[in-house]
C-alpha cells in the first residue's frame, strides 16, 4: 500500500522536462511443457522539448516484479546431531520474481529517502510485519540469497545501457521456474538521485496449451482431474506389466 501511494504521488507530479517513452520486445510470456526460461528486452527513449538542460547525473532504473506472495522463512540449527527448525519469520509481502537493472549502482542514482518511499531495491520490496528489525533483516537477507541462487532475484547494477542520454535498453533474464501471474515492469528516470519521471506496464505470464488445460481442470474440477490421473496411472502400470511379460517370453 505504501508503495502504491508513492507511485500515485509520482504520477501526479507536474509535467517534467524529461519523460520516458517505453517499448517491450514482447507483451506476454507463455509457459509450456518445454519452457526453459526466456528474456525480455525493455527499451525506450527520454523525450525532451529541447537539448539536455537538467542538472545532475542521469539515472535509469528498470524493475520487473512477479506476483507478491507471503512466505515463511525458517532457520535451521543442528541439535543433538539433527537439523531442526529453531526460528521463523513470516514475510507478508515478497515478490515471486524481482529484477533490478540500472545504468549505474543504485545508491549512486537514487537517494535513501526515494528508495524508502518507492521500495525499488530488493531489500525494500520485501516486507515483514510484526518482526523485530534485526530479525527481519537477517531472514530477509536469507530469502534473497535463496532466490538469487534460483535466478528469481536479480540485481544488475550496469544492466541498463544509455546512449547519448536519450536511448536506453536492458535485457531481463527470466528463469524456467516462473510463477504464473501479472508481472509489473517499472521504469524510473532520475536526476541528481531524485526521481523525475516514472512509467509502469504489465507483462502477463501464463501457462498455455495442455499445461493451461490441466491447470484449469485441477482447480475447477478436482474430482475429474483425480479420476483421470488415477486412470492414467492404472494404464501406465498395466502397460509396464504387459511389456515385462513380453520381455520374459
Amino acid at each position: 500500500m505504501i508503495r502504491l501511494i508513492a507511485l500515485f504521488v509520482l504520477l501526479a507530479m507536474p509535467a517534467k522536462a524529461e519523460e520516458i517513452v517505453l517499448g517491450l520486445s514482447r507483451d506476454q510470456v507463455s509457459i509450456t511443457a518445454t519452457f526453459e526460461g526466456s528474456e525480455i528486452l525493455i527499451f525506450g527513449a527520454i523525450k525532451r522539448e529541447g537539448p539536455v538542460q537538467a542538472e545532475g547525473d542521469l539515472g535509469v532504473i528498470v524493475t520487473v516484479a512477479g506476483p507478491d506472495r507471503p512466505v515463511t522463512v525458517r532457520k535451521k540449527d543442528r541439535r543433538l546431531g539433527i537439523w531442526v527448525n529453531t526460528e521463523s519469520v513470516d514475510v507478508d509481502v515478497a515478490p515471486t520474481f524481482y529484477a533490478v537493472a540500472t545504468n549505474r549502482p543504485l545508491e549512486e542514482i537514487l537517494t535513501f529517502t526515494e528508495d524508502l518511499n518507492t521500495r525499488i531495491s530488493t531489500q525494500r520490496a520485501i516486507r515483514s510485519v510484526g518482526a523485530t528489525v534485526d530479525s527481519a533483516q537477517s531472514f530477509t537477507d536469507a530469502l534473497i540469497r535463496i532466490r538469487e541462487g534460483q535466478g528469481l532475484y536479480q540485481t544488475l547494477p550496469t544492466g541498463v545501457s544509455v546512449e547519448e542520454e536519450t536511448l536506453f535498453r536492458t535485457l531481463i533474464p527470466l528463469p524456467a521456474n516462473l510463477t504464473e501471474g501479472d508481472y509489473k515492469a517499472e521504469i524510473y528516470l532520475t536526476r541528481g538521485r531524485e526521481i523525475v519521471d516514472f512509467y509502469v506496464t504489465d507483462i502477463p505470464v501464463q501457462k498455455v496449451g495442455l499445461e493451461r488445460w490441466l491447470y484449469n481442470l485441477a482447480h475447477d474440477n478436482p474430482f475429474l482431474y483425480g479420476l483421470m490421473s488415477l486412470s492414467i496411472a492404472i494404464a501406465a502400470g498395466w502397460g509396464a506389466s504387459a511389456a515385462f511379460s513380453l520381455l520374459r517370453r
